[in-house]
């Protein structure tokens, strides 16, 4: 059976849309549930939920609230309260395509060695697409992730993006659960916890799939558009990566120092070529994005 996994903060806006999504996948009722956790919103959430339970009877529909407040909290506790056999986290601020639940269960039917997947994350504006957007740029702020349309093992480096992803519910036996340290926490925007637990995944060679046909659409209000939304979000990027891993030791961290240097080796390279191509806001984007990482890893 699966369980989806919604994990939620103040998104009252969005979270109807999404249950909705789910339940007008064609896919037997008595094949899946959807477990929602509630991370302290002190918006209408609670009310949208029940909205829904009361025009979805039919789905097993189960609500939790967690009072320690952080993502990897609400994540864990989802994992704790989930009753079936492959978990499924889906954002909350995004809708799934009518394949989305066939997809996942087929897969994991099919493929019992697999413990792990994810599909791709399409951004969808509120709005429009900023002329500032490049491809660097953008899966940084809409999480997206596409790979093609072939079904397809990860390619090394790369992992799923942590609001489409799968797991069968033995991987956290393997694993742990979500690390708290890292991961949102109310309006901070520190993350990193899925780049953790994939990396103790590969670390055990456990292989995780792309599915093309589990879509999953990312809203993206213009508040995420911002250039204050910037600054916070890749400031936090290098400090999550400061706190990554550091938790893991010195030497870890000293390297994705290096790494860093390295990183701004491509970065003005990268801005050269906008320049050349007249794209300088994208070129000036890519610079800011680097300087607030490093301030974030470094801690300053």
């Amino acid at each position: 059976m699966l369980s989806l996994i919604i994990c939620t903060y103040n998104r009252d806006k969005y979270i109807y849309n999404v249950l909705k999504s789910i339940a007008k996948n064609n896919f037997p009722t008595d094949q899946y549930e959807i477990v929602l956790v509630n991370n302290n919103s002190t918006d209408n959430t609670e009310s949208e939920c029940n909205r829904f339970k009361s025009d979805y009877p039919d789905i097993t529909f189960s609500y939790f609230i967690e009072y320690n407040q952080g993502l990897s909290y609400a994540r864990n506790c989802g994992i704790k309260n989930a009753n079936g056999d492959i978990l499924v986290y889906v954002d909350d601020d995004a809708t799934v395509n009518e394949e989305y639940l066939k997809t996942y269960s087929d897969f994991f039917i099919e493929n019992p060695t697999i413990d792990a997947a994810g599909g791709p994350i399409l951004p969808v504006y509120e709005s429009k697409e900023p002329e500032w957007v490049s491809h660097y740029t953008r899966q940084l702020i809409t999480g997206r992730l596409y790979l093609g349309e072939k079904q397809q093992e990860f390619p090394k480096g790369s992992f799923p993006g942590g609001g489409n992803a799968a797991y069968r519910k033995t991987v956290f036996d393997k694993v742990g659960l979500f690390n708290v340290d890292l991961g949102r926490k109310g309006d901070s925007l520190i993350g990193a916890e899925e780049k953790d637990l994939f990396d103790k995944m590969t670390t055990l060679k456990i292989r995780f799939f792309y599915l093309p046909k589990a879509i999953l659409y990312h809203i993206i209000p213009d508040s995420k558009l911002t250039r204050e939304h910037f600054v916070k979000l890749t400031y936090s990027i290098g400090k999550s990566e400061r706190i990554r891993t550091q938790l893991i030791s010195k030497k870890k961290y000293y390297h994705r120092i290096c790494m860093e240097f390295v990183k701004w080796c491509a970065t003005i390279v990268l801005w050269f070529k906008f320049l050349f191509q007249l794209q300088i806001m994208k070129g000036n984007k890519l610079i800011l994005f680097r300087y607030n990482v490093t301030k974030g890893l470094l801690g300053f």
